[in-house]
């Protein structure tokens, strides 16, 4: 089958759909990615796929993404894919939409969260929730990463013929996994200054406020431990900012020596296995990969019980879950796991169990080609 994997920004197609692309390859279909012009294209591209550059532009602005909208209908008519899969909010909306409006026979959506959420003023979650269902009547298959929005998903009524599936959210265990001999550990904390005994509390995640950085940079307050924040704000990001926040820990007197900004990092593995307890307070998620990542590492995790995190998470098992923007709660977590070694210890393991027996990533790369049915079959 010649198909179409299409989403908004390069960064997601290189950390998220890359892997899909590989496994469909490897069944001998044709592979093509769709997303707005970034670095991260290149690393696709030399991996011998086509990747087209539409402007796609993550907003609601109808009018400012109609560009892309007419760009994805030529593009869809000229190719004639068999299939178009379309991910991320504004993607899946302008995607589906090309692709219905230029008859691709199969028409597949992948929810990674959706954008209305159950924190959400209801007026805003009533109209966001009404434009995935006029988007579900273009929609032969509906994929969610939670078991959560999938219940959602079929109560709603956002997949016209019902084919709606979780199919979990995953990550590569052979790259993601303990540091046996503290080999990574030593190297790493060296690199950063930390001592080998330094309580070390990971964050991986965009600079933006939903994900929790302003509950957590006031938690810091509390907890006597060193706080490595990896991430940056995307150059397509609309949430609010947190820089000033960042500037401001920067010179305050407590947090100075407990809040390190670290920008973006392709050493993640390596940072995970050199902490001790990973930290995830965001305000909505889809099915966090970054948690399942942390697990596989052997860390306990410190999350906010929304979707998605608290089915990865088993409170008091794998780790705790805080309320949302609680900043308080949030801190009297952290701090029973910075000061009960056994206890994150025993947590950690827990977690790595877990996430090798539900995340490997081979397990929803399999449930989406064997649903969709795009398995090769062997010769009789």
């Amino acid at each position: 089958m010649k198909i179409c994997q299409v989403c908004s920004v390069d960064f997601t197609l290189r950390h998220f759909i890359w892997p899909l692309m590989r496994r469909l390859r490897e069944e001998g279909h044709d592979v093509t990615g769709v997303c707005a012009h970034g670095p991260l294209i290149e690393d696709i591209a030399a991996d011998g796929f086509r990747i087209h550059d539409v402007p796609i532009r993550r907003t609601a602005n109808l009018f400012w993404n109609w560009p892309a909208y007419t760009e994805l209908v030529r593009l869809f008519r000229e190719e004639r894919f068999d299939m178009v899969h379309v991910h991320t909010p504004v993607a899946g909306v302008l995607g589906r939409a090309a692709a219905a409006r230029a008859k691709v026979p199969r028409i597949v959506y992948t929810a990674h969260g959706f954008f209305f959420h159950e924190h959400m003023p209801p007026m805003r979650r009533a109209a966001h929730v009404g434009l995935e269902w006029m988007m579900g009547r273009t929609t032969h298959t509906l994929f969610t990463q939670s078991a959560e929005d999938a219940s959602t998903a079929r109560r709603l009524g956002l997949c016209r013929t019902g084919d709606v599936l979780a199919i979990g959210n995953g990550s590569d265990p052979a790259v993601f996994l303990p540091d046996e001999d503290n080999a990574t550990r030593t190297r790493i904390r060296a690199s950063l200054g930390t001592p080998m005994t330094r309580p070390v509390i990971i964050m991986v995640g965009r600079r933006v406020a939903e994900k929790g950085y302003p509950e957590l940079i006031e938690a810091m307050r509390q907890v006597d431990a060193e706080l490595w924040a990896v991430g940056q704000r995307l150059e397509s990001d609309h949430a609010s900012s947190v820089e000033r926040l960042v500037d401001a820990a920067g010179n305050d007197p407590v947090l100075k020596n407990r809040v390190r900004f670290l920008g973006y990092r392709d050493d993640i593995p390596d940072l995970l296995r050199a902490g001790d307890i990973f930290t995830l307070p965001s305000h909505r998620e889809g099915m966090p990969r970054s948690i399942i990542e942390a697990m596989l590492t052997g860390l306990p995790v410190v999350a906010t019980d929304i979707r998605g995190s608290r089915e990865e998470v088993v409170d008091e098992t794998t780790g705790l879950l805080v309320p949302v923007r609680d900043s308080d709660a949030l801190a009297r977590a952290l701090n029973q796991l910075v000061q009960n070694k056994e206890q994150r210890e025993r947590m950690g393991q827990a977690a790595l169990m877990r996430a090798r027996e539900l995340y490997d990533e081979r397990l929803v790369l399999h449930r989406q080609i064997d649903h969709l049915a795009l398995r090769q079959q062997s010769a009789s």
